[in-house]
């Protein structure tokens, strides 16, 4: 008699299912695989169970209805093998699967594999190998999730939409083709009221400094409104800033479309930019941060000025009092001044001014930079920066070269410690068996530390003109403020100017010290470090 088979057949995803001229599921690779297999074992099939769509690494064996149909004939005696294509059809989850085999097993039901043969729990050694056959198919899961997402990485980088909602700014068209499950595929197009408020997002944030929650303030009292007609939330605008598809790029996981200029609503460099402050802003690290945190009120500086006599930083004070404008009496405006946190809140001993007039303040830094602009444009650009890329290549190449010297001593050091070994076990040695051992240990780890140091100043020399292009672009972005400076507003004035400046220490009678950025400090020419009096 002919031992009996109940058959089963799983796929991941509906994408994996085939269908056939009836529109019904089906998958007729492991449906053929398993009945050649049979036929050639002498078996006849009896059942067969199929699950559509089942992910065997997600969904557990007691949610799944096939396997518990399939139990429930094993319990009646209905068949005598379980077979599969794979034995991963039967669940990828490690801590499971296994078990759920095993119970087959001690069941009278024999599992079999059209790949990989009878699974069997005869001893310790076939359940370890077992054990292990799953727990690698519980990692493969990842590697086949890559490859069911292949189609849909294609699908995008040809510049198709991968589904789902349209993004804010895009509405979804009909494009009149249709995918081999007979549903209609929908393209992405501009939607030009709604792309407008996206460059509004971006022009706030980036040239600005405006934050998300006072971009959603700002649109709110523009008579601006999200999709759903309410106000805008500081969510939605945070996921706007943080969208690709704005560049006229179409994304899904890591695979990437070229740029679709008629998908494009800002710049890449816009986008980028906006990325580089969201960043900055997100660092806790205050000496890594070179965005301010937000661009509120009428002063320049914000954040990065401190009291030069104890450290403590400046706080924007009022004292409530008004006055006339001395350029407009009509105009009346309140007293602000850079107060030393320290000295007020008697936290430091300070023997520096309580407070620092703003507008002076203020004023002095503006000067500054209207000069350092002056200073840029007026040499041309192939000087500056040319000069200072042989400046750091100059000092890449002697960085180099050093630590190739220290290198070579290095290693010197340990081949003399090395042959002192022989000596050792001759007796000639001046040094005995366990001082040799140490020594030898710390000259190896130092030859490793130096090999790194030495690999990463290679590195850095060979990147040589990546610096050429780094400097380049850094350039334009400095004269691009020069150039947009005396017409911005306050609040992109401060941007530009906590680009430029890293820190601000005030002293009595208004006199600066001044540290620059790394990035301007490229062709600052000697401004990095500044004193200036009013």
């Amino acid at each position: 008699m002919k031992e009996r088979v109940c058959c089963l057949y799983r796929v991941s995803t509906d994408k994996q299912v085939d269908y056939n001229d009836k529109n019904q599921a089906d998958i007729p690779m492991q449906r053929r695989k398993c009945h050649q297999f049979a036929d050639q074992m002498g078996w006849v099939i009896v059942h067969e169970e199929q699950e559509d769509g089942v992910s065997g690494h997600k969904v557990r064996a007691e949610n799944r209805d096939k396997i518990q149909t399939i139990k429930e004939l094993a319990k009646q005696g209905k068949f005598d093998i379980l077979l599969v294509f794979m034995f991963d059809r039967i669940g990828r989850i490690a801590d499971e699967t296994p078990f759920v085999v095993e119970w087959f097993v001690k069941n009278g039901i024999r599992v079999w594999s059209t790949q990989e043969g009878e699974q069997r729990f005869d001893n310790h050694t076939d359940k370890l190998t077992n054990y292990i056959r799953f727990w690698q198919a519980d990692g493969e899961s990842e590697k086949t999730s890559i490859r069911t997402k292949t189609a849909l990485g294609q699908l995008v980088e040809d510049g198709g939409f991968k589904g789902g909602l349209a993004p804010y700014g895009y509405d979804l068209v009909r494009s009149g083709r249709y995918n081999k499950r007979k549903h209609e595929v929908y393209e992405l197009v501009v939607n030009e009221a709604e792309a407008a408020v996206v460059r509004i997002i971006f022009d706030k944030y980036v040239h600005e400094g405006f934050g998300a929650q006072r971009i959603a303030t700002y649109l709110h009292k523009l008579g601006y409104r999200a999709r759903s007609g309410k106000m805008w939330h500081h969510a939605s605008i945070r996921g706007i800033i943080c969208n690709l598809t704005y560049t006229g790029v179409l994304r899904s996981g890591d695979s990437r479309s070229q740029v679709l200029p008629h998908l494009q609503i800002i710049t890449p460099e816009l986008f980028e930019a906006a990325q580089h402050i969201r960043t900055s802003r997100a660092n806790s690290t205050e000496q890594e941060r070179r965005v301010p945190l937000n661009t509120r009120g009428q002063s320049l500086l914000a954040g990065n000025v401190f009291c030069g006599h104890c450290g403590s930083r400046l706080s924007l004070t009022t004292n409530g009092k008004a006055y006339p404008c001395k350029d407009d009496p009509n105009r009346i405006v309140k007293r602000v001044r850079y107060v030393c946190y320290g000295k007020t809140r008697k936290q430091t001993e300070c023997d520096g001014q309580t407070g620092y007039t703003a507008h002076t303040l203020d004023g002095i830094i503006d000067k500054l930079v209207r000069q350092i602009f002056e200073r840029m444009k007026a040499v041309p650009k192939s000087e500056i920066v040319n000069v200072r890329y042989k400046e750091k290549m100059d000092e890449r190449r002697a960085l180099l070269r050093s630590i190739r010297a220290d290198y070579t001593k290095a290693t010197g050091e340990l081949e003399m410690l090395r042959a002192e070994v022989i000596k050792s076990l001759r007796g000639e040695s001046a040094f005995s068996q366990s001082l040799l051992g140490s020594l030898i240990a710390d000259a190896e780890t130092k030859c490793l530390e130096v090999q790194q140091q030495l690999e990463a100043a290679q590195v850095a020399y060979d990147e040589g003109q990546a610096v050429l292009a780094s400097l380049n672009a850094q350039y334009d972005d400095i004269i691009s403020w020069a150039d947009m400076y005396d017409t911005a507003s306050i609040e992109a004035k401060k941007m530009i100017v906590n680009c430029l400046i890293k820190r601000v220490d005030v002293y009595r009678d208004y006199k600066l010290h001044i540290d620059f950025n790394i990035d301007f400090e490229q062709f600052s020419m000697g401004l990095d470090i500044v004193w200036i009096a009013a």
